[in-house]
């Protein structure tokens, strides 16, 4: 086959991608993948999983030591999870989006930005993990922690005190990136205007306590303002447009390699007479000697043709494309 100099445009691979459909090879059968979730976002890859994994470390650690000297007892910080989520999963889930009958102690959220800008993330801390912080602060060890309760205006003000400290460990990991908290704390309702579709990234960390108490609390950041901790300075600087992966893409497929076939013609014949066959026998086919033959690919007629002889070869002058035909 000679090679054409003109490449085939987008249109030209949609349309031959349409025609022979997706049809499911052994090889894909025995390919062993994991499960791709469509619900999460993959804004990382797995070795920058790997850079937040040691950047969560170092907020804990440096958690372990704020949390020790505030509540005067060894506190060891250790992280949960690193997970992946749209906002949509964070939306309804507050107590105010709740029916009236489900009303009680209710998260509590700080929000906190990347220097002047808006918000850009937030702690979430359940209302157990806040009487049970606030209670050690304040040695009261004759409250009962399982009872939940609204937290007073002291304890409120400690807890508000707490949450800036995670924020500051934050910053002391990020090094490159400074978040300042928000001014209050809410109660009733997520700090951040969201629409659902924003990628979060959610570190949930277990604070145990010398006592043994345990409790968890959650930081969710745009996955955005991550990007510059896990990714390195010469590939930030070398990002591809949308414009530069098409094309890669595109190139990618052009070269990607499919059978194709030239079915000459087809006839059916009985058991008895396949048996009967043997060398000599003319075997009569359903196609007249001047019409068209198919070119097939992936096992589906796309175009027809004349038989041809090139360089001592078989070959095939295409004449039709069965989707043009189809158009006409």
């Amino acid at each position: 086959m000679s090679k054409s100099q003109n490449k085939p445009g987008r249109l030209k691979i949609q349309q031959l991608l349409n025609a022979i459909g997706s049809k499911q090879t052994d090889a894909d059968k025995n390919m062993d993948a994991p499960p791709y979730d469509w619900y999460q976002p993959h804004c990382f890859n797995g070795s920058q999983m790997k850079k937040l994994s040691f950047f969560a470390a170092k907020i804990t650690s440096s958690l372990s030591a704020k949390f020790s000297v505030l509540c005067q007892k060894t506190s060891e910080v250790t992280i949960i999870s690193i997970t992946e989520h749209f906002s949509a999963q964070f939306i309804g889930q507050t107590p105010a989006d709740q029916d009236a009958k489900n009303k009680g102690p209710v998260n509590y959220y700080l929000a906190f930005s990347a220097g002047q800008e808006e918000p850009c993330g937030f702690i979430s801390i359940p209302p157990q993990t806040a009487l049970t912080w606030t209670t050690q602060i304040l040695g009261d060890t004759e409250s009962k922690e399982n009872t939940l309760r609204a937290l007073s205006d002291l304890e409120s003000s400690l807890l508000f005190d707490m949450a800036k400290l995670i924020v500051d460990s934050i910053t002391a990991a990020a090094e490159k990136i400074s978040f300042k908290s928000s001014s209050n704390a809410v109660i009733d309702h997520l700090p951040l205007q969201l629409k659902g579709t924003e990628e979060f990234c959610k570190i949930s960390f277990n604070i145990k306590q010398q006592t043994g108490n345990t409790s968890e609390a959650h930081i969710l950041i745009l996955s955005e303002k991550l990007v510059p901790l896990v990714t390195d300075a010469g590939q930030t600087a070398g990002k591809f447009s949308d414009k530069d992966i098409t094309k890669a893409m595109q190139t990618h497929i052009e070269k990607i390699s499919i059978p194709v076939t030239v079915q000459l013609a087809s006839v059916a014949i009985t058991v008895e007479d396949a048996l009967n066959l043997s060398p000599g026998d003319i075997l009569t086919l359903d196609k007249k000697i001047d019409e068209p033959i198919h070119l097939l690919v992936n096992g589906k007629p796309i175009f027809r043709g004349k038989c041809a002889k090139s360089a001592g070869n078989y070959a095939l002058v295409i004449s039709e494309s069965y989707a043009e035909a189809a158009q006409s």
